[in-house]
């Protein structure tokens, strides 16, 4: 007869439970590669209320074994396993990993996180660390992709971020940043100031060719003369300049191919565009620059700065920021204490993409057409700027009948008495 196990207390023990020395529990278990694993708890009703998570966990197909598996481990596996990505993505969800989850977050065992444990971080990035919704965003893609390999890899049933962006929005009230198109006022105050100020004179043309092409920076950049027909009147996009900055391998500039598919696309030349073109050419000759770079066997690129290098974003940026503040600086002081004068808003090189979309969508141009020319590989980014351009023209053009119905009604009143004398023939 077998003699079952019992506790101090004189409970029978299941197989594989044990009660140690110190009172405590332990319950051992060997899995299909023959290796001893263990659970621990205070109490046996503790202790068998984890056998029961295991045994739903083994039912379910979960890794029992990779209980010290921690979210860093994770990460690893998925740097060699993920693929797809432009090299440029792919070190932007690196830093953001390395930066906000690894020395932290990122020690937490795999099978331990739960769907608080994730609100809680984000809070945390919200109220201590001071981060913007987007750069949440950007942290909450990559930790989302390796919470999803441990559940492929069934060390999770569910990945425990899923919608954790979404609520953190709701419960913050945060409004996504959409980046606002320049009105058209706006577009003509700004190309105006460009057009008449010597300072800036010389960055109108790569603007002129942001705001009439809806090129990325990256794109315009990147701009080689070859690329450009100016008989034609054609631009062929075929590539773009990124600019990295690697912890372990510096800045530096490098050429990729368009973000999608549809990137790689031919882009009609406005006259305006052209007479851009024809600008910078001129600008160049009269100050003796010519190209110096050579990135990746690529070279003659159209826009460089005084030293012939390529244009970097961020002085691009910082150009755009100098330009609001004496543009608005000039119209102030011509207004003379005039309400409803017209400034410049704070934006940056990608809002005047956003600027071209909205242009296109007001002048009515097809929908296939204006993803064509903005390289949307999905309809649905460009019906999202459609959406907003035709939401504003819309209320314009209510106001604009509110103002029609009004001036009816007052012709109505002045002829209240009128009396109409009507013959039928």
């Amino acid at each position: 007869m077998t003699v079952r196990r019992k506790d101090k207390k004189g409970r029978v023990l299941k197989e594989g439970e044990s009660q140690r020395k110190d009172g405590s529990y332990d319950y051992r278990w060997r899995t299909s590669d023959g290796k001893r694993h263990s659970i621990y708890a205070r109490t046996l009703e503790q202790l068998r209320e984890k056998e029961e998570e295991l045994l739903h966990d083994k039912s379910c197909g979960i890794r029992t074994e990779g209980k010290n598996v921690t979210l860093n481990d994770m990460f690893e596996l998925w740097k060699t396993v993920k693929r797809g990505l432009k090299d440029n993505t792919f070190q932007n969800y690196m830093y953001m990993y390395k930066q906000f989850v690894y020395q932290d977050f990122g020690y937490l065992k795999v099978k331990s996180i739960k769907r608080s444990d994730i609100r809680r971080f984000y809070n945390m990035l919200v109220d201590e660390r001071g981060l913007k919704i987007a750069t949440i965003d950007n942290v909450h893609t990559v930790l989302h992709q390796v919470l999803d390999l441990a559940v492929e890899d069934n060390y999770l049933r569910s990945n425990p971020s899923d919608n954790a962006l979404k609520e953190l929005k709701q419960t913050r009230n945060f409004d996504e940043d959409k980046r606002k198109a320049l009105t058209a006022d706006e577009q003509k105050l700004f190309m105006d100031f460009l057009s008449k100020n010597n300072c800036y004179s010389h960055w109108k043309p790569i603007f002129e060719v942001m705001l009439g092409t809806g090129m990325r920076v990256g794109e315009v950049t990147g701009l080689r003369w070859e690329d450009i027909d100016l008989d034609e009147r054609t631009i062929s996009v075929n590539h773009t300049l990124v600019y990295y900055n690697h912890a372990e391998n510096g800045c530096y500039f490098a050429i990729n191919t368009p973000k999608t598919k549809a990137g790689q696309r031919i882009i009609p030349m406005l006259d305006s565009v052209r007479d851009a073109f024809l600008q910078e050419k001129e600008y160049q000759e009269a100050l003796e620059i010519s190209c110096g770079a050579n990135i990746d066997g690529y070279t003659n690129f159209i826009f460089i700065n005084r030293f012939g290098n390529v244009q970097h974003q961020g002085t691009l940026n910082k150009a755009l920021r100098r330009i609001m503040r004496d543009c608005n600086q000039a119209v102030i002081e011509k207004a003379k204490g005039k309400k409803d004068i017209v400034l410049l808003p704070k934006f940056s090189c990608h809002v005047l993409r956003h600027t071209f979309a909205t242009r296109l969508c007001e002048a009515g141009v097809n929908m296939k057409v204006i993803q064509d020319v903005l390289g949307h590989a999905d309809i649905g980014t460009t019906m999202n700027i459609y959406t907003d351009a035709t939401k504003e023209i819309k209320t314009k053009e209510f106001i604009a009948l509110n103002e029609y119905f009004k001036s009816i009604g007052k012709d109505n009143d002045s002829g209240d008495n009128m009396v109409i004398d009507v013959t039928y023939g």
